[in-house]
């Protein structure tokens, strides 16, 4: 019973000791990450009216928050009564244990910051990198997330984005798609181009300058290939290339021009 007594009496005094400093440490940090919520919120209307770059903007939120937060957690860690000095020489040398072991986390970062630097994409251009087509969602302090034409997301690290080539299709604004059409070797080769280039001309999505273009880019075994080059906004790519192709095929046909099988495709008569 004594010892119990004993026990319960060394709780009360722990409790007179610490309890108010975790009690004030808890309200520091509630009241704090309440702070830096009104203070990330605040941050972002300015750059919002100032116009930042969205891909910029996010970067730098993400940035400012977790630096408060990890001030924050500092300033509650020292009310405990945790020597911050030591503290940090304890987080100096572990940090330097775990900057060996994540030294790819690291390389996204600084290739996060690169990008932010560089600017060679932002949040909306389509992009091809890493073996991987898409529309740039979002950029992260460590990564970079594309939408695919499959409507995929793709999470790219920054190091890998930063270090490798990328080729980004919004930035010159136009895009040329590039279809080749085969046509007999008997058939007349300007009418055929004529046709082409009525084709592309008549749909509102291909741009008018740079011109389209149909030239003759090979002589095959079976027919004389066409290269079909219509420009258009990377947004139209798709449905110029599907459009165009289509359209072509049936202008040719009402034309009466042929457009040849290929050897690899054997057509059996009846009879």
């Amino acid at each position: 019973m004594e010892k119990a007594q004993e026990w319960f009496n060394y709780g009360i005094e722990l409790a007179k000791e610490f309890g108010p400093k975790l009690i004030t440490a808890i309200l520091i940090y509630i009241i704090g990450s309440w702070v830096i919520k009104k203070l990330i919120s605040s941050v972002k209307k300015v750059m919002s009216k100032s116009k930042y770059d969205e891909s910029l903007q996010k970067f730098l939120l993400n940035l400012i928050t977790w630096s408060l937060k990890v001030f924050l957690i500092i300033i509650v860690i020292s009310r405990l009564g945790v020597d911050v000095t030591t503290f940090a020489a304890v987080i100096a040398a572990a940090g330097l244990a775990v900057g060996l072991a994540l030294q790819g986390s690291l390389s996204n970062f600084a290739g996060g910051v690169l990008i932010m630097i560089f600017r060679p994409y932002k949040i909306g251009d389509v992009i091809e990198a890493q073996g991987i087509l898409g529309v740039v969602k979002e950029i992260e302090i460590f990564t970079t997330k594309l939408t695919t034409p499959e409507n995929k997301l793709a999470i790219v690290p920054n190091g890998a984005m930063a270090n490798g080539n990328i080729i980004n299709y919004t930035a010159e604004g136009m895009m040329r798609v590039d279809i080749t059409i085969g046509i007999g070797y008997d058939e007349n080769i300007k009418n055929a181009k004529e046709v082409l280039l009525g084709v592309l001309t008549s749909n509102p999505k291909i741009m008018k300058d740079p011109a389209p273009s149909v030239n003759v880019s090979q002589l095959g075994e079976s027919s004389v290939d066409l290269a079909v080059r219509p420009y258009c906004t990377p947004e139209d790519y798709w449905d110029v290339y599907f459009a165009t192709l289509e359209n072509c095929k049936l202008a040719l046909d009402d034309a009466g021009i042929e457009i040849p099988y290929p050897h690899s495709v054997e057509i059996k008569k009846e009879g």
